[in-house]
């Protein structure tokens, strides 16, 4: 991952990965709305809408808790994107359950 910015790096060779919070956009179920994709938290394992969401509840919980890095979270998709640096690598390495084996859907 050369060129990529220090908390890429540093979430690339995490010690272990995350448990998603999910199938799903957590807040979005809570409040009946749709999303368009998920995005997973590499901090804590939520799971939050993109910015294409009406909510974006993905960046949401970067403003209010500061974890830097998400991945996607949905399938054949193995990005990540840093919050901070606004860098993305668009191969990133995962563990096992970090990726989504299909689209979820509010509905």
């Amino acid at each position: 991952m050369a060129g990529t910015c220090r908390h890429l790096e540093e979430a690339a060779q995490r010690p272990k990965g995350v448990r998603p919070s999910g199938h799903g956009c957590k807040e979005c179920l809570d409040m009946g709305s749709d999303w368009v994709h998920l995005r997973l938290c590499l901090s804590c394992g939520h799971v939050g809408c993109c910015d294409n969401s009406p909510n974006r509840h993905a960046t949401r919980h970067f403003h209010m808790t500061k974890h830097p890095v998400i991945r996607s979270f949905e399938p054949d998709e193995a990005w990540a994107y840093c919050y901070p640096d606004d860098s993305v690598a668009d191969e990133f390495p995962s563990f096992p359950g970090e990726g989504a084996i299909e689209h979820y859907s509010a509905r």
